[in-house]
């Protein structure tokens, strides 16, 4: 993970708080390990700067992959891939501290200033690489 000092507006400055997605950021999800696998593999490819990926480290064991607003609809996402940033709904999604207890939630890969967001391109090309059946 990268720790340059970079905080966005959007990352609180202590716990967790709720931002709505489709404001800062569009965001999309996917669960247990192929999350995990998808994320390990950008992180990898990207050089420890893939941009913001947050882990929840409970329950489903969710990844999410911020990416810029107004992205995520510019793609077609495959099958257990979940798109949020839409007008028509309002989803909050949770979003850590780059440091302290932020327990449940925790940066996977944090913002930096080379990758303030993940590329969708990018995320898609990885989605290709990492077989739907892995979750």
């Amino acid at each position: 993970m990268t720790n340059a000092i970079h905080w966005p507006e959007w990352v609180p400055v202590a716990g967790h708080q709720l931002r709505v997605s489709g404001v800062h950021f569009d965001t999309l999800r996917i669960q247990g390990v192929r999350g995990e696998q998808v994320a390990a593999r950008l992180v990898a490819e990207a050089d420890g700067d893939a941009g913001p990926v947050i882990c929840e480290a409970t329950g489903f064991r969710w990844m999410y992959f911020l990416v810029a607003p107004g992205t995520a609809k510019d793609h077609t996402w495959p099958l257990g891939v979940q798109r949020f940033g839409t007008p028509r709904t309002v989803t909050y999604i949770g979003v850590p501290a780059l440091a302290g207890n932020t327990w449940p939630l925790l940066w996977y890969s944090e913002p930096t200033p080379t990758a303030p967001y993940v590329a969708p391109a990018h995320l898609l090309a990885v989605l290709d690489l990492v077989s739907p059946s892995a979750s």
